[in-house]
């Protein structure tokens, strides 16, 4: 029986490709979504005409129950998670006079309380057994982000910490801990802000390598962190951002 990865968020961009990679390497996945469930089951569809399993669970991250309900389906429907990668992710551009608390509570419940709460239900179930965690950051934890960024690259920049700080605990039960730091990548995450041909632009200029990351190229590593390459890996998180 092959081994088995949740991949949160992965109804499209980067953890959609994380997923579809994971099942051409082997692995049983669990394509976690809050919206979109076609396009969540269009990625399981994908992963099973591969010759791997894979299933949809529907859950939103920022609710702890549903965190729990989306572990438990997996351990009735696939089996023991060995990988958890914590992709599911928002983001809102805000100046900060104009910000207000809501949307700090609803990106952090996302992107930090979450994981967080992943993390513990994938821990309990490795411990002992060994297991990774891969938490997908961004290069705005380290620059601060761009214009009217500040709050996304707070909550990336907690989930750094967190990496750091689990990795460490978590070692004595031979679990690793990592973070891909992507940079700018060519998602549907720049229809709430800037949009893509402004992106593609932006990263003509910005980019030492002159355009966009493919989510692909982003996969490419989580799925590297993952396997037996890695092995001795953990407590690191990883610059994928063409050079940012």
């Amino acid at each position: 029986m092959a081994d088995v990865m949740i991949v949160t968020g992965a109804s499209r961009g980067i953890g959609a490709a994380i997923a579809q990679r994971a099942g051409r390497a082997g692995w049983d996945v669990a394509v976690n979504f809050r919206l979109g469930e076609e396009a969540a089951e269009a990625v399981a569809a994908e992963i099973r005409n591969s010759g791997g399993r894979a299933i949809t669970v529907q859950a939103d991250m920022a609710k702890e129950a549903d965190v729990e309900r989306l572990f438990t389906a997996v351990d009735d429907q696939l089996g023991p998670v060995r990988a958890l990668v914590n992709n599911a992710g928002i983001i809102k551009m805000t100046s900060i006079t104009e910000f207000d608390t809501t949307d700090f509570d609803r990106l952090f419940a996302v992107n930090v309380r979450g994981a967080m709460i992943a993390a513990r239900e994938a821990a309990r179930r490795m411990a002992g057994r060994g297991g990774i965690v891969v938490n997908i950051s961004s290069v705005s934890a380290q620059t601060g982000g761009g214009p009217q960024g500040s709050l996304y690259a707070a909550s990336k920049g907690a989930l750094d910490s967190l990496t750091l700080g689990l990795a460490r605990e978590l070692a004595p039960e031979g679990i690793r801990v990592c973070g891909v730091r992507p940079g700018m990548t060519e998602t549907e995450i720049f229809d709430d802000s800037i949009g893509l041909p402004a992106a593609r632009e932006r990263a003509a200029d910005r980019v030492p390598l002159g355009r966009l990351a493919s989510p692909e190229e982003i996969a490419a590593m989580v799925i590297w962190l993952c396997g037996p390459e890695a092995s001795y890996v953990t407590g690191v998180n990883l610059d994928v951002t063409g050079g940012i």
